[in-house]
């Protein structure tokens, strides 16, 4: 096992299998990994999330688009991309979120990039911002105070995700580019708890 596959602590568990629909080779994790190449697996197509929440990416070390990963099945990549505009077919990385508490989220939003302007308090899921009064591309700043969050570039939780945590960058997001190396918009139009 490589040093990119390290144990994580916590009650995490996946199972993947390098073809759709849980064919061909079958491996169970329980920790986070930087590379499927590394963890013994050219891609991974297919997937059960038994345990906690993931954040799955398109590209090794965590990089590309992000898709969060609650319990579940996920038999071929429609399941988690949920569109044909996002066709991303397997997982290159994955890694459990680790401050996912359904109950216990509350985050703050801002209009501006570096905690500027109007702000707005959520502990709560919001499927459409613009319909609570916040323009198409009004929110351009985060602080996450507890939980993990998924922010939606579209209404209904629709488009790219944008995965924010209270333990990484400490919570702070002062721009979107710290979103992620995926990021195409700075549009964010819903935002939804993550479930444990």
């Amino acid at each position: 096992m490589s040093q990119h596959c390290t144990k994580f602590s916590g009650l995490w568990k996946m199972v993947v299998w390098d073809e759709a629909f849980f064919q061909g080779r079958k491996k169970e994790f329980t920790a986070e990994c930087y590379d499927v190449r590394e963890c013994g697996f050219q891609t991974v197509r297919s997937f059960k999330i038994e345990s906690g929440a993931w954040a799955g990416f398109e590209h090794v070390g965590f990089q590309g688009q992000q898709f969060v990963l609650e319990r579940g099945e996920y038999p071929r990549w429609e399941a988690w991309s949920g569109s044909h505009a996002y066709h991303v077919e397997r997982m290159s990385s994955f890694r459990p979120i680790a401050c996912a508490n359904h109950r216990d989220s509350k985050m703050t939003v801002f209009e501006w990039e570096n905690f500027l302007g109007r702000k707005g308090e959520l502990s709560d899921d919001y499927p459409s911002l613009p319909a609570m009064g916040w323009g198409s591309s009004a929110v351009s700043s985060f602080r996450a105070h507890s939980g993990a969050w998924v922010c939606s570039q579209f209404p209904g939780y629709r488009g790219f995700q944008y995965i924010l945590e209270c333990d990484r960058h400490a919570g702070e997001y002062k721009h979107f580019r710290e979103l992620g190396s995926h990021v195409q918009t700075s549009q964010v139009q819903s935002i939804r708890r993550i479930q444990q």
